[in-house]
């Protein structure tokens, strides 16, 4: 047994869930070590489904523009129903959204995210597979098999299970795993196919048996290359695995090695459902799926911790899985920072579980919901169902790091737990082209958004008071808070101009539109893009209680 260094922070894990956790660590200098149990990356279209609300986390991470270089778009999906096409589903957002849909193979993720990992001097350490840990009040001492057979001890402030759904960690903690499995068996292949279909549409055809059930489908969803597409289905009897679908842990979940589909069994899905004349070539990968709809207790116990699939998992409907997993390890990465860099009140590690249990919860449920009755099926309209498939309807109000829950803005502005919407328009006095919020909020930590200093406010007041409400941010974060001015754009001329503090104007009106700002207003945006608390007017007493939720002077 050899003992190393202690790191910060072990992940299990290199899937698109644990290198988001490792890169927001790196980002933010936190040492840390990534295993996998495997010895490279698999080339498995698994997850395709790239969502809005990640495309804005990696834009706030400063890896968006090669996700979007390496995806397509996903504008819709075209429905027929025994060879009659329906009415199509159009994947449209409000404009102000700044991402839209998009379709990207998880191996192609996991590259993106390898590569940037490694500009802050980290890989992963492949064939590497964690086989125990024990914790204690000052960290976690784990026990790891090197890719060669060593064994070695790692001794870590804190530990995170991003290893799957038959995740080592999760078992290792003890967690309930509460849930269910569907008896049917799909199959999925990752193949080019040769029709005049629209570019950028998913394709769902179904057949109704006599009693109106679903007794045959195809689903084909868009990938990048000529052509390419991955292709579900339900699995033809003798590629069946029920009777080894229940795994030693009792999950059945996942991708199946021992029955691959071979391109035979693809194409007769499609002889038998594709809307116009289709051949299938060029197979990259295929297996038999299993699905499963399960999720823990407790997303954390003492010093470990669990995310995505390790934590919840569930149809794949709507690309929700992988997706809400990067946000379990955003949301968990910049806490983890802030409690190592000694500037987090002792509680806010405990806000992971607070905070992001409740949406696998939610997540759970509806997938299973719409995987049987479908998407269609969700009564609210379809607006609203747009925008939480693309995730951007998820909030933490309530959470104990933001403000009450009755706190908020005139008319529909975003209130304390709702995520901070983007706007343009941004004008600053040497940037020759306006500015996004988000150019604004991009590798940063907590931003405090302070807004005002036009003629007729209601309070009667300008922004005089901006910079001591700046330094009581700074002083009461240690400086780990930046701010940034908002000025409306009926702001005098030469309003803020002797200002330390960067100044923007809000020349369209978008900013004041978007957060419903009317007079001094005050908003503190949290690192994973989240509003922590919405002053109007601030002052300085009251900013420094909202900080004093997450920061420890």
């Amino acid at each position: 047994m050899v003992s190393t260094d202690t790191v910060d922070v072990l992940i299990a894990g290199a899937g698109p869930v644990g290198l988001t956790a490792a890169v927001e660590l790196r980002r933010r200098g936190i040492g840390c070590r990534v295993v996998d149990r495997l010895p490279e990356r698999l080339p498995y279209a698994k997850a395709v489904g790239i969502q809005p609300r990640t495309l804005e986390i990696w834009d706030r991470m400063g890896l968006v523009r090669a996700a979007l270089e390496a995806a397509v778009p996903m504008l819709g999906q075209l429905t027929y129903v025994n060879g009659v096409e329906r009415p199509r589903i159009e994947l449209s957002l409000p404009p102000e959204v700044p991402y839209g849909f998009a379709a990207l193979p998880q191996y192609e993720t996991e590259r993106i995210l390898d590569e940037f990992l490694a500009r802050f001097g980290s890989r992963i350490e492949r064939g590497t597979e964690l086989v125990g840990f024990a914790q204690d009040a000052d960290g976690v001492t784990s026990r790891l098999v090197t890719a060669s057979g060593a064994q070695e001890e790692v001794r870590s402030r804190y530990l995170v299970g991003c290893d799957g759904a038959h995740s080592a960690v999760r078992k290792g903690l003890g967690l309930d795993f509460e849930g269910g499995a569907f008896p049917e068996e799909y199959m999925l292949g990752d193949v080019e196919l040769d029709w005049d279909m629209p570019h950028g549409y998913g394709v769902r055809a179904m057949h109704l048996g006599a009693d109106g059930a679903v007794d045959d489908v195809l689903v084909c969803i868009p990938l990048p290359g000529r052509g390419r597409y991955r292709i579900s289905s339900v699995v033809p009897p003798e590629l069946r695995t029920a009777a080894r679908a229940e795994g030693g842990d009792g999950v059945a979940h996942g991708l199946d090695g021992g029955s691959a589909p071979s391109l035979s069994h693809l194409q007769d899905v499609l002889d038998r459902l594709a809307p116009r004349p289709a051949t299938a070539s060029a197979l990259r990968w295929s297996s038999v799926f299993r699905i499963s709809h399960r999720i823990v207790d407790r997303y954390a116990d003492g010093r470990v911790f669990v995310a995505g699939d390790a934590a919840h998992i569930h149809p794949p409907t709507g690309a929700q899985g992988m997706n809400t997993g990067i946000q379990d390890a955003y949301n968990l990465a910049w806490k983890l920072a802030l409690a190592i860099q000694g500037g987090a009140r002792p509680e806010l590690l405990a806000s992971y579980d607070t905070e992001r249990r409740p949406v696998g919860v939610e997540v759970v449920g509806r997938t299973v919901r719409h995987a049987a009755e479908g998407v269609q099926a969700d009564p609210d309209d379809p607006g609203t169902v747009m925008l939480r498939e693309a995730q951007l309807l998820l909030g933490y109000r309530g959470s104990p790091l933001v403000g009450p829950p009755e706190e908020g803005a005139d008319g529909d502005g975003p209130r304390a737990g709702d995520r901070a919407p983007d706007c343009g328009g941004l004008t600053g006095h040497i940037a020759a082209h306006p500015l996004r919020l988000y150019d604004l909020l991009r590798d940063r930590g907590h931003v405090l958004l302070l807004y005002g200093g036009g003629d007729g406010e209601p309070d009667g007041a300008g922004a005089d008071d901006f910079p001591a409400l700046a330094a009581t941010a700074r002083d009461v974060s240690l400086g780990r808070v930046a701010t940034c001015v908002v000025l409306p754009d009926a702001a005098p001329a030469g309003a803020g101009d002797t200002m330390t503090l960067p100044v923007y104007r809000d020349r369209r009106g978008e900013f004041a539109r978007q957060y419903a700002a009317r007079g001094r207003t005050a908003f503190l945006v949290r690192p994973d893009g989240y509003l922590s608390a919405r002053l109007q007017p601030p002052t300085a007493g009251e900013l420094a209680s909202r900080l004093a939720l997450v920061f420890q002077a």
